[in-house]
């Protein structure tokens, strides 16, 4: 039996002290093409509508800076958490984290997922004030999948 077709719409669920947000899509990409689009701090913005600008190497242990339009006033000092070619991806701060996964789907191509944790024991006091990522995660797995699919087949 094949899994449901990952489409790239997000949802967030809320708790009293976190918030996590997800989205997935089916890209017609192997996993390769669309790590070394997600390792490559210098071309965000080129590919990706919702990155203004990635600053850093993309590597275990490394410090990033990223501004996105969703606070293009904030850099976003985040540390490389995991780094598992090919397949999972984790930055983060000590508020919350991004985790990017990859994997094979039934359709000979990758079933990309991507989720935010945020959160802690003063998030009830701050949660208003963090506008909702839904809209900017199905932007960016909209916008991954158009480059990675450009002119390269499963």
């Amino acid at each position: 039996m094949s899994s449901p077709m990952a489409t790239g719409q997000a949802n967030t669920v809320k708790q009293f002290f976190s918030r996590r947000t997800r989205v997935a899509i089916d890209i017609d990409a192997p996993a390769e093409k669309i790590w070394g689009l997600l390792v490559d701090s210098d071309s965000y913005p080129s590919w990706n509508s919702t990155v203004l600008e990635l600053s850093g190497r993309i590597a275990l242990g490394e410090r990033i800076r990223l501004r996105s339009s969703l606070a293009p006033t904030r850099t976003f000092k985040l540390k490389v958490k995991v780094f598992e070619g090919s397949s999972r991806l984790c930055w983060g701060d000590a508020m919350g984290t991004r985790v990017f996964d990859l994997k094979a789907n039934a359709r000979g191509g990758t079933c990309f997922t991507m989720s935010e944790t945020i959160g802690g024991p003063l998030f009830p006091l701050f949660e208003r004030m963090i506008p909702s990522f839904d809209e900017s995660f199905g932007q960016f797995a909209r916008d991954l999948k158009a480059a990675a699919e450009r002119g390269s087949p499963a």
